[in-house]
């Protein structure tokens, strides 16, 4: 991206750069609506930007009428050649925020009240503002981001050979020489904004599209898209003008003027800095920073050679923090000043950490235990989690703000499992119990116990060990048990079970079961996850009926 040296041309880059940066954090609705905000403005910018070369453009017409200046006609047609190129450009880049609002919102082919939220009769939020799936689809995977970087490159050509041409051709008519056609050619074509950078070669993506727009929600895409229009609009100003200024035909036109903020972070932590320049939103390159006054608050600044003022402040309070802007603009040509204000908000926290159990404030061994981690005020990749203390804890990301945790032992006693966490500034210790699983209940089909049907008894397959009200997917196994029959005016018959099913003669003794006989399961075992050996749990008795 080159430097240009008109300050509404640097306001503008450092928005967008503002807007990358921003990009990169996990930002909240708050910042979304931001990102409009900035569209907004760069909307009312470029139409302020047309309004004035509409207006150059009419002196310059009105002054070629007369015969004496006949000789800088042939700026007319060059002009209108690269007015006509950007308007083309603008038109289909409008098309594509249209396609984009659309299809995140009601999809049906229009731009209407259908693709916003709307309150007490108003359009409140774009519906689909946070999505992503659409700029992807609609940029990387059908095409349209490679079709736009096709279309700026062959927008940067047509308007650089409007300009080269008339140059090339009528130099000497316009009272140039050889050198300062090439000088104009090569200042004008390393100053255009409307480019297609190779800054995507650098990263791990595949192309400029994907780059700039995957994964990218609709909020972000919509102020990038135009910023490419402004940068085109900033390429027919600088034509439009410096091809102007050669009939000395050009005007200086004021239309509204308005402070614009641009904010490092638009949310701060108590005691941290607020940071942020504020410039005028128009565009003029006579404007001579002497002719510029800004109020923040009441209180004014002067701008640097720039035209920007750096302004900073300390967030000692919580809450949301409204500055009052206003700028002022003498016109250097009529003397008359044009005014404006507007406000600009941002919040101010404090920073936090929270470390919790999804499920229940222990650690179970065995199976794995989720784990919230929330920062707030904090950027969640700067976040380092770990796991230490008792129990043998490993840790494991599953989401942004969310872990599993699995023990694998008892913690000694007064030696608690430990989650700790840090990040910018801040270090959180949490403890957490570690516990075996809870005992299963031993039991035939539902039953633990009591009279039971014979034909219903006899269809058991085996000894079940169930896990009941425990909030984790964990299966216990029955790993043996004593099965004793006890008949009418017999003796007691004990069989030896290894596993949770019968075995042969288990079975064999089940079968023989008849009305009145009782049936005693003793010694029962089950083992469960992180058990290292089975663990004995509830004795049964069934009376046969």
């Amino acid at each position: 991206m080159s430097i240009p040296k008109e300050p509404r041309q640097l306001m503008i880059n450092l928005m967008y750069l503002v807007l990358t940066a921003l990009l990169a954090l996990n930002v909240s609705a708050e910042v979304m609506n931001a990102f409009l905000s900035i569209n907004q403005s760069l909307e009312v910018t470029n139409g302020n930007t047309v309004k004035a070369l509409d207006a150059t453009q009419a002196s310059l017409d009105n002054l070629l009428k007369d015969d004496a200046k006949k000789k800088y006609r042939p700026l007319q047609p060059a002009i209108q050649a690269i007015r006509d190129e950007v308007a083309s450009f603008s038109s289909y880049v409008e098309d594509l925020k249209v396609q984009l609002i659309d299809g995140s919102g009601d999809k049906n082919g229009v731009h209407d009240d259908g693709d916003y939220v709307i309150k007490k009769g108003e359009r409140y939020k774009l519906k689909g503002i946070k999505n992503k799936d659409v700029t992807t689809k609609m940029m990387v995977t059908d095409g349209l981001g490679a079709e736009l970087e096709a279309k700026i490159l062959e927008s940067r050509g047509k308007i650089v050979k409007a300009y080269t041409d008339v140059l090339t051709k009528h130099g000497k008519t316009l009272g140039l020489k050889a050198p300062e056609v090439k000088s104009r050619i090569e200042n004008f074509e390393a100053n255009l904004t409307l480019n297609v950078t190779d800054d995507w070669e650098n990263s791990d993506k595949k192309s400029w599209a994907e780059f700039n727009f995957k994964q990218m929600p609709v909020a972000a895409v919509l102020p990038s898209l135009t910023k490419m229009i402004t940068d085109a609009r900033n390429a027919e100003s600088s034509g439009v003008n410096q091809l102007a200024e050669l009939s000395g035909g050009r005007v200086i036109e004021f239309n509204k003027f308005f402070p614009v903020i641009s904010a490092k972070k638009g949310y701060v932590i108590k005691g941290d800095k607020f940071e942020a320049e504020v410039s005028v939103g128009t565009y003029s390159d006579q404007i001579n920073p002497n002719d510029v006054t800004i109020t923040i608050n009441g209180q004014s600044k002067r701008p640097d050679k720039d035209g920007k003022v750096k302004f900073t402040e300390t967030a000692n309070s919580l809450g949301k923090r409204t500055l009052k802007l206003g700028a002022s603009v003498k016109n250097p040509l009529t003397g008359e000043v044009s005014k404006g204000n507007s406000e600009f908000s941002y919040e101010v926290g404090e920073s936090s950490l929270t470390v919790s159990a999804d499920k229940m404030n222990v650690f179970y061994i065995g199976v794995p235990n989720p784990i919230s981690i929330s920062a707030a005020g904090v950027n969640s990749n700067s976040m380092k989690v770990s796991a230490g203390g008792g129990g043998g804890a490993t840790l494991k990301k599953t989401n942004n703000s969310q872990y599993v945790v699995t023990v694998t032992k008892p913690a000694p006693l007064g030696n608690e499992c430990e989650i700790r966490v840090s990040a910018e500034g801040l270090n959180k210790k949490a403890k957490f119990r570690v516990k075996r699983i809870p005992d299963p209940v031993a039991k035939l089909g539902k039953s633990s116990g009591g009279a039971m049907g014979n034909g219903e008894f006899k269809a058991q397959a085996g000894v079940l060990a169930m896990l009941d009200n425990f909030d984790f997917d964990a299966k216990c196994q029955i790993s043996g048990f004593v099965l004793t029959r006890q008949a009418k005016r017999a003796d007691p018959i004990d069989k030896i079970n290894k596993g949770p099913r019968y075995s042969g003669e288990a079975k064999a003794l089940i079968m023989r079961a008849k009305p009145g006989d009782v049936y005693y399961f003793d010694n029962v075992k089950a083992k469960c996850p992180g058990d290292p050996a089975g663990r004995k749990i509830n004795s049964m008795v069934f009376k046969i009926k």
